[in-house]
Protein backbone atom coordinates (compact mmCIF):
# COMPACT_ATOMS: atom_id res chain seq x y z
CA UNK A 1 0.00 0.00 0.00
CA UNK A 2 1.19 3.76 -0.69
CA UNK A 3 2.35 5.53 2.06
CA UNK A 4 0.29 9.51 2.77
CA UNK A 5 3.65 10.86 0.87
CA UNK A 6 3.05 9.34 -1.96
CA UNK A 7 -1.18 10.17 -2.12
CA UNK A 8 0.19 13.86 -1.20
CA UNK A 9 2.91 13.66 -4.46
CA UNK A 10 -0.25 13.24 -6.44
CA UNK A 11 -2.29 15.83 -4.61
CA UNK A 12 1.06 18.24 -6.04
CA UNK A 13 0.13 16.80 -9.48
CA UNK A 14 -3.35 17.39 -9.22
CA UNK A 15 -3.04 21.27 -7.69
CA UNK A 16 0.11 21.52 -10.78
CA UNK A 17 -2.91 20.89 -13.34
CA UNK A 18 -5.68 22.99 -11.51
CA UNK A 19 -3.09 26.15 -11.49
CA UNK A 20 -2.29 25.28 -15.83
CA UNK A 21 -5.83 25.56 -16.23
CA UNK A 22 -6.37 28.94 -14.30
CA UNK A 23 -7.58 28.00 -11.23
CA UNK A 24 -5.78 27.72 -7.79
CA UNK A 25 -3.06 25.34 -7.19
CA UNK A 26 -4.85 22.87 -4.45
CA UNK A 27 -5.55 19.26 -5.41
CA UNK A 28 -7.20 16.55 -3.31
CA UNK A 29 -8.20 13.19 -3.62
CA UNK A 30 -10.22 10.24 -1.77
CA UNK A 31 -8.72 6.60 -1.05
CA UNK A 32 -10.44 3.94 -0.28
CA UNK A 33 -10.19 1.40 2.69
CA UNK A 34 -8.29 -0.84 0.56
CA UNK A 35 -5.69 2.12 -0.67
CA UNK A 36 -7.24 2.80 -4.29
CA UNK A 37 -7.87 6.52 -5.21
CA UNK A 38 -11.77 6.72 -5.68
CA UNK A 39 -12.13 10.12 -6.70
CA UNK A 40 -9.93 13.09 -7.25
CA UNK A 41 -10.38 16.94 -7.60
CA UNK A 42 -8.45 20.13 -8.49
CA UNK A 43 -9.58 23.50 -7.62
CA UNK A 44 -12.48 25.22 -9.82
CA UNK A 45 -12.11 29.10 -9.19
CA UNK A 46 -12.66 29.84 -12.70
CA UNK A 47 -16.33 28.40 -12.35
CA UNK A 48 -17.43 29.13 -8.88
CA UNK A 49 -15.28 31.72 -7.21
CA UNK A 50 -14.50 30.48 -4.29
CA UNK A 51 -16.56 27.70 -3.32
CA UNK A 52 -14.96 25.28 -5.40
CA UNK A 53 -12.16 24.37 -3.21
CA UNK A 54 -10.53 20.82 -3.92
CA UNK A 55 -11.20 19.53 -0.43
CA UNK A 56 -14.96 20.24 -0.49
CA UNK A 57 -15.54 19.06 -4.39
CA UNK A 58 -14.17 15.71 -3.54
CA UNK A 59 -16.39 15.23 -0.13
CA UNK A 60 -19.17 16.38 -1.96
CA UNK A 61 -18.81 13.70 -4.93
CA UNK A 62 -17.79 11.05 -1.95
CA UNK A 63 -20.94 12.12 0.16
CA UNK A 64 -23.31 11.59 -3.22
CA UNK A 65 -21.35 8.38 -4.40
CA UNK A 66 -20.33 6.32 -1.17
CA UNK A 67 -22.98 6.08 2.09
CA UNK A 68 -21.16 7.07 5.34
CA UNK A 69 -20.41 4.09 6.73
CA UNK A 70 -17.83 3.44 4.01
CA UNK A 71 -16.48 6.56 4.28
CA UNK A 72 -15.45 6.59 7.76
CA UNK A 73 -13.01 3.86 7.01
CA UNK A 74 -11.55 6.63 3.84
CA UNK A 75 -9.31 9.24 3.53
CA UNK A 76 -8.75 12.49 2.13
CA UNK A 77 -5.76 13.52 1.06
CA UNK A 78 -5.41 16.81 0.47
CA UNK A 79 -2.14 19.09 -0.82
CA UNK A 80 -2.89 22.09 1.77
CA UNK A 81 -4.76 21.68 5.33
CA UNK A 82 -8.10 22.14 4.60
CA UNK A 83 -10.05 25.62 5.72
CA UNK A 84 -12.72 25.53 7.63
CA UNK A 85 -15.21 25.24 4.97
CA UNK A 86 -13.68 21.75 3.53
CA UNK A 87 -12.58 20.39 6.83
CA UNK A 88 -17.04 20.79 7.32
CA UNK A 89 -17.44 19.29 3.99
CA UNK A 90 -15.13 15.83 4.98
CA UNK A 91 -17.02 15.95 8.67
CA UNK A 92 -20.34 16.15 6.84
CA UNK A 93 -19.72 13.78 4.46
CA UNK A 94 -18.56 11.52 7.16
CA UNK A 95 -14.66 10.95 5.75
CA UNK A 96 -12.71 9.21 8.85
CA UNK A 97 -8.99 10.40 7.96
CA UNK A 98 -7.96 13.99 6.23
CA UNK A 99 -3.96 14.12 5.08
CA UNK A 100 -2.20 17.18 4.34
CA UNK A 101 1.00 18.49 3.36
CA UNK A 102 1.25 22.37 4.32
CA UNK A 103 -0.85 23.94 6.90
CA UNK A 104 -3.09 26.69 6.59
CA UNK A 105 -0.99 29.08 8.50
CA UNK A 106 2.09 28.03 6.07
CA UNK A 107 -0.36 29.05 2.96
CA UNK A 108 -1.34 32.19 4.81
CA UNK A 109 2.34 33.29 4.49
CA UNK A 110 2.57 32.62 1.21
CA UNK A 111 -1.42 34.21 0.02
CA UNK A 112 -0.91 37.24 2.05
CA UNK A 113 -4.14 39.45 2.03
CA UNK A 114 -4.80 37.98 -1.90
CA UNK A 115 -8.43 38.83 -2.27
CA UNK A 116 -9.12 35.55 -3.67
CA UNK A 117 -7.76 33.73 -0.86
CA UNK A 118 -8.15 35.67 2.50
CA UNK A 119 -7.34 32.42 4.70
CA UNK A 120 -9.20 31.71 7.87
CA UNK A 121 -6.97 31.43 11.11
CA UNK A 122 -8.96 28.22 12.16
CA UNK A 123 -7.21 24.49 11.66
CA UNK A 124 -9.06 21.76 10.55
CA UNK A 125 -7.97 20.12 13.73
CA UNK A 126 -9.95 22.57 15.84
CA UNK A 127 -13.45 22.50 13.37
CA UNK A 128 -13.72 18.09 14.04
CA UNK A 129 -12.91 19.21 17.76
CA UNK A 130 -15.82 20.88 17.47
CA UNK A 131 -18.27 17.63 15.81
CA UNK A 132 -19.76 14.21 17.51
CA UNK A 133 -17.66 12.44 15.78
CA UNK A 134 -13.89 11.68 15.46
CA UNK A 135 -11.87 12.39 12.20
CA UNK A 136 -8.12 11.45 12.44
CA UNK A 137 -5.56 13.82 10.84
CA UNK A 138 -2.13 13.52 9.51
CA UNK A 139 0.09 16.61 8.63
CA UNK A 140 1.21 18.46 7.97
CA UNK A 141 4.51 16.87 5.87
CA UNK A 142 7.42 18.77 6.34
CA UNK A 143 9.42 16.95 3.78
CA UNK A 144 7.32 18.32 1.04
CA UNK A 145 6.63 21.54 2.08
CA UNK A 146 9.52 22.76 -0.98
CA UNK A 147 7.16 20.94 -3.40
CA UNK A 148 4.01 21.84 -2.35
CA UNK A 149 5.31 25.59 -1.66
CA UNK A 150 6.67 25.65 -5.55
CA UNK A 151 3.37 25.29 -7.01
CA UNK A 152 2.15 28.58 -5.44
CA UNK A 153 5.41 30.79 -6.16
CA UNK A 154 4.30 33.65 -8.15
CA UNK A 155 1.02 32.79 -8.16
CA UNK A 156 -0.56 34.91 -5.29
Amino acid sequence: MKRDADYLRQTIRIAAESRASGNHPFGALLVGPEGEVLLSSGNTYTQDRGVGHAEANVARDAARQFAPEFLANCTLVTSVEPCCMCAGACYWAGIGTVVYGLSEKRLAELTGDNAENLTLDLSCQQVFAAGQRPVTVRGPFPELETEIVAGHKDFW
